[in-house]
């Protein structure tokens, strides 16, 4: 590739270990090594390149990688599940995602590289083109490949298959083993078994005939000694070892006479001998994370018959910056680079999507162990979506096990199940996850108010109607399996002014000693309360304006929203006439008797909804009206102030957004 400007460069299609690659004609000259693959089931399938032809790796050696060989890791699950070594295939109805990995060993022969990226590209195309294709190379594996071998771990051995490209030692000798990592400790074996390559701040395993020692530098986190001593039984069982030998950094001479004397074979025991070691290892977060770089957008296009790559954004990513006309290329540095192609781009910069990725890299002189992804549009992992401030689906998972509820005018309202049983929500996570729903909101409700120095109990037959201008501490307590659980919800209404944030923290603590013990907290604000949130109060919530007075106002109008338990609530509005909207249902409540206004535009079941909010709170009559046929004694509560809508409009729905998991950590001080 050549820059054409500081901003643009135009590949060429010279320099490319895809040289010469083109659409496969998936019916005709798919590898024999895919066919046994099914586009509409999980599994996990591992191929090592020998003699330049792809050979399937059993289950028992997936996780070994040779350093001198490269392989292709194929995962297909249902979307967010995981698969790794020993996954049986099994038959996805709904949305899937699939994951195409070619791994190259740090001395990997040219050929064998070039066959791995190119049968990638096979395989992706023999599925239609969906998959999310990755490179990795050797000690730089991206955590989602790490995480399909997360029991075992990943085991990099010296050597490779022998062929007529480089010569293989397959010698059994004493080996030596670096454990490095945190949450996912890689396993590379070392060129020799000397101080040289030992250092601090990991832990490492000699791997000898009779015994397996494992060394922990005073630095290792915990993490690498338990992945060390789990590797070592496992070679203890590999090689019928008589035992297992741990050694702590500096305390080598207090192992028995025995055991100094078998070591001391394989390493001098003196501190002089030591010195040639590494003062101390790379940091654990570097190694796993890499060197993020300021993020940067380039397009990539060939409109003008020309493909061309520009420059068009640096800093904080926006979704709506990905047009689908084009693919794009997100530099992420040395860390990682991005390749996302829309959905309405050409054949062409789809098929040489990751070739001109590799081309980039190589232009902006990154090193050769930069990871490269390539995602389509639709299609985007969590990893890829992390990457810009904000991402919303278009879509939900389809397939989920219950249907999504549809209003009068055949919109998608809350995603909920009709029914729920709360066994089935313990019983499946997932699906409890995907609705949000900790139970089937049966449980029981305690309620307290955050005054400005104490917690003040709301009593219970008042426990329904909260205060926009109030924060409240509620306690939703549910048994599961025999055992009592609770989760203590941290509400704040609209309208109230927080001096300090910390204060509610701080009474629940000192005064309450029973929210106290509840490990489960959320926060939430009104208008954005989860779904069990919701159904803890039966879909009986009423939001009233202001600061929470003893009586309820003499007259007041609320708007109910929602059409099952998980979704409906219902707020305060100003008695006028504006208030009013055909497509929602509102309750008026006064002294003499309650109305139950139904919008032309409203459904049956929110209209019943309504009357469950309406009865919560009013002991006389219920009166239900319907738009343009209302009593004259409901308009004289009710102020002639401004026009309300009366257009059977749709209700608008929003995008959902992912969820994110964030991890907090305060090691770096």
């Amino acid at each position: 590739p050549t820059f054409a400007s500081s901003s643009v460069f135009v590949p060429s299609s010279s320099n490319s270990i895809m040289k010469g690659s083109s659409k496969v004609n998936a019916e005709t000259t798919i590898d024999p090594a895919f066919r046994g693959i099914s586009k509409s089931q999980s599994g996990f399938y591992v191929w090592r390149v020998e003699s330049l032809q792809l050979v399937p790796v059993g289950r028992d050696q997936q996780g070994v990688f040779y350093d001198g060989d490269s392989y292709i890791v194929f995962a297909a699950s249902e979307y967010g599940q995981h698969v790794g070594p020993g996954t049986k295939p099994k038959e996805i109805h709904g949305k899937m995602e699939m994951h195409i990995h070619f791994w190259l060993g740090q001395n990997t022969s040219q050929d064998e590289s070039a066959v791995a990226a190119f049968k990638s590209v096979e395989l992706d195309d023999f599925l239609g083109g969906s998959p999310v294709q990755h490179r990795e190379v050797r000690g730089n594996e991206s955590p989602r490949f790490r995480s399909y071998f997360k029991h075992n771990g990943i085991r990099i051995m010296l050597g490779g298959v022998e062929s007529g490209l480089k010569t293989v030692n397959n010698n059994v000798e004493p080996r030596l083993f670096r454990v490095k990592g945190r949450r996912c400790p890689l396993l590379t074996q070392m060129p020799g078994v000397a101080w040289e390559y030992f250092n601090p701040g990991d832990a490492f395993i000699i791997d000898t005939k009779d015994v397996v020692f494992v060394w922990s530098g005073r630095y290792a986190n915990s993490m690498e000694k338990l992945q060390a001593a789990k590797m070592a039984t496992q070679f203890k069982e590999e090689r019928n070892a008589l035992s297992i030998v741990f050694v702590d950094d500096g305390k080598e001479n207090e192992l028995t006479i025995p055991e100094q004397t078998l070591l001391g074979y394989y390493l001098e025991l003196s501190p002089l001998a030591k010195r040639v070691m590494a003062e101390r290892s790379e940091d654990d977060t570097k190694v796993e994370n890499g060197t993020r770089s300021s993020l940067k957008l380039y397009r990539c296009s060939d409109a003008d018959g020309i493909y061309k790559v520009v420059e068009v954004k640096t800093g904080n990513l926006e979704q709506s910056d990905l047009i689908p006309a084009d693919s794009y290329i997100i530099d992420n540095g040395p860390y990682h680079i991005w390749v996302w192609v829309g959905r309405n781009a050409s054949s062409k910069e789809r098929v040489e999507a990751m070739r001109n990725a590799h081309g980039f890299l190589k232009k902006k002189n990154y090193p050769s162990s930069t990871r490269v992804t390539r995602v389509v549009d639709g299609g985007e992992p969590v990893e890829f979506k992390v990457l810009f401030t904000s991402w919303r689906d278009d879509e939900r998972i389809k397939n989920s096990h219950t249907p999504s509820i549809k209003n009068g005018n055949g919109n998608h309202t809350k995603h909920v199940p009709l029914k729920i049983d709360a066994s089935v929500l313990h019983s499946d996570l997932k699906l409890a996850a995907q609705e949000q729903l900790l139970d089937d909101g049966t449980g029981t409700l305690r309620i307290w108010k955050v005054g400005a120095t104490s917690l003040v109990e709301v009593p219970s037959k008042r426990k329904n109607v909260l205060y926009s201008g109030e924060s409240y501490a509620i306690k939703y307590s549910y048994t599961h399996s025999g055992r009592e659980s609770s989760i203590l919800y941290y509400w704040k209404g609209e309208d109230k002014v927080e001096t300090d944030r910390n204060n509610l923290g701080k009474l629940t603590m000192n005064q309450e000693p029973a929210l106290n013990e509840v490990h489960v907290q959320v926060r939430t604000v009104q208008g954005k309360e989860p779904p069990h949130f919701l159904a803890s109060f039966r879909g009986k919530l009423i939001v009233l304006l202001g600061q929470q007075e003893d009586v309820f106002p003499a007259v007041f109008l609320l708007q109910v929203r929602g059409n099952h338990i998980h979704n409906t609530y219902a707020i305060q509005q100003p008695l006028h006439r504006s208030s009013l909207n055909s497509i929602f249902v509102f309750v008026l409540k006064t002294d003499e008797s309650s109305y139950v206004w139904c919008g032309k535009g409203s459904t049956g079941d929110e209209r019943e909804m309504a009357k469950s909010v309406a009865k919560s709170i009013c002991e006389g009559e219920l009166v239900v009206l319907y738009e343009g046929l209302e009593k004259p004694d409901f308009w004289k509560h009710i102020t002639n102030e401004g026009v309300y809508a009366n257009v059977r409009s749709r209700k608008s729905t929003s995008k959902i957004a992912s969820i994110r998991l964030f991890h907090c950590s305060n090691a770096s001080g």
